[in-house]
């Protein structure tokens, strides 16, 4: 019982396909932006250049980036600006 409650609390990572992903969650009140897809090299540089962009906090950890808010539209320009492949996860 308690392998299967772990393997539920654990996130559902997006598949490694070479795509970076900008979805969006709500947690305790607020939204989140997450981004997926980033290798590890070059994560906290691409953290810092969208915290600066959208003029928000936020964090990179566990292989992903989290902002602050909705800002899935800027993500989305920001990687397409760079010439990335980029999908919107969710609505």
């Amino acid at each position: 019982m308690n392998a299967r409650r772990a393997a539920a609390q654990q996130p559902r990572l997006p598949p490694d396909d070479g795509i970076v992903r900008v979805g969006c969650e709500r947690r305790r009140g607020g939204s989140v932006t997450l981004v997926y897809g980033l290798a590890a090299r070059e994560l906290d540089a691409v953290a810092a250049d969208l915290k600066k962009r959208c003029g928000t906090g936020g964090t990179a950890k566990n292989g992903l980036v989290e902002l602050q808010g909705d800002r899935r539209d800027a993500a989305l320009a920001y990687f397409t600006s760079q010439g990335r492949k980029v999908k919107k996860m969710g609505g």
